[in-house]
């Protein structure tokens, strides 16, 4: 029977707030900034634009809104293909069908998890003597991993095919010393109430190229012609952030390293407490990178242990402890039914078998350390049973 202890729910990521919030929501009331425009919003797309270092951004209401804005202004049109990673949430593919698009899915790699170059370079082989290369490729930085984005975008480069970097689980992490989100034409981040910082929801769009950011700021607020009446020519949309939305972001902006470092020293006592225990693997950290540790996830071998992921996420789920199984692969998705696939290699899906094995712990910057180790318990727990 649990405890009153116990029973206090341990979330899988809540938000953790700065306590500097209110400064500039209260900013937005008392200047009556409370539509999705302002001097909070301004700032921060200012703010957020210097942190990963590219020349603009555009803040919006939703990652997914991002990525479907660099759809747009890449000319995905009705039966264009977009290669998407297969290893993540559907929000990276459904902008993809919002363009009348064909998603192509390309499989993980075992030392990122991510996008497998492998897979990559076969898709782009084929596409091409089919002559008919794809509009985008959409690559997934998964639970604050880069991908291996020197073989991608040399491999993009090599057929002229445009990057949008979904980082929406990776600001704040680095590949080889540069920020994550700002190795394609495009980059898109994340806000959502469970990211490393939040607005409660929202994203942001970044680009080194300044016109293309203005046209997504224009195609962004209803795409309204310069006229001093209502005129539109183009279709736009309603995706851009309030500006009290935006003042949280920017108190969020301001402790970023700190979550960040809060997040990876939870992944190390999770590292240092379980991984001794044969049949569990944590997701891997790329040399030369620096993983913001959004989520900690790790493979538990069935086989090994004697106990599957199922009955794993289930004891945590009676010691009243929040943990997800990883992404189910897209092209395994019932609304991808029939979508092309690229695997890492002919014998071999990643993401296939890190979904069959793997899954997400609570990893919260606000988990305290005794219910870090009430989770780690719970799991010592639960594998004793079965060894």
């Amino acid at each position: 029977m649990l405890t009153d202890k116990q029973q206090e729910r341990i979330f899988l990521s809540a938000p953790h707030m700065s306590g500097n919030e209110m400064k500039y929501i209260s900013e937005a009331f008392e200047t009556n900034w409370i539509a999705p425009l302002g001097p909070n919003v301004d700032a921060f797309e200012k703010e957020i634009a210097n942190y990963v270092g590219v020349s603009e951004a555009v803040a919006v209401s939703s990652g997914t809104a991002a990525i479907h804005l660099a759809l747009s202004l890449l000319d995905v049109e009705m039966g264009d293909k977009v290669f998407c990673s297969t290893f993540t949430f559907v929000a990276s593919a459904n902008p993809i069908l919002y363009q009348g698009a064909v998603p192509v899915f390309i499989d993980s790699e075992p030392e990122t998890w991510n996008m497998s170059p492998q897979a990559l370079e076969k898709a782009l082989k084929d596409a091409s003597a089919d002559g008919k290369l794809p509009k985008a490729v959409i690559v997934v930085n998964l639970y604050g991993q880069s991908a291996k984005m020197d073989e991608i975008v040399s491999l993009c480069n090599q057929y002229d095919v445009p990057i949008i970097e979904d980082a929406a689980e990776s600001l704040g992490s680095t590949y080889k010393g540069k920020a994550s989100g700002t190795f394609g034409k495009f980059g898109v981040f994340s806000f959502n109430g469970n990211k490393i910082i939040t607005t409660s929801s929202g994203g942001m769009l970044v680009s080194n190229d300044v016109e293309a950011i203005k046209k997504a700021r224009f195609l962004a607020t209803q795409a309204k012609d310069p006229a001093p009446h209502y005129q539109h020519s183009t279709m736009g949309f309603n995706y851009r952030m309030s500006n009290i939305l935006a003042g949280i972001g920017r108190a969020q902006l301001e402790v970023l390293e700190q979550r960040v470092q809060a997040r990876r020293q939870l992944f190390n006592r999770y590292n240092q407490e379980l991984s001794s225990i044969p049949g569990i693997h944590f997701m891997p950290e790329l040399k030369h990178t620096k993983s913001n540790r959004w989520l900690t996830a790790l493979t538990i071998s069935e086989e090994v242990t004697g106990i599957s992921v199922r009955s794993i996420l289930n004891a945590l789920s009676e010691e009243n402890i929040e943990a997800r199984p990883v992404w189910k692969p897209l092209h395994m998705q019932p609304l991808f039914k029939g979508a092309n696939y690229y695997s890492h290699s002919e014998n071999m899906s990643v993401s296939e078998s890190l979904f069959n094995s793997g899954l997400c712990l609570p990893s919260g910057s606000i988990m305290k350390k005794e219910d870090q180790m009430r989770v780690i318990k719970c799991l010592e727990e639960s594998l004793k049973l079965k060894v």
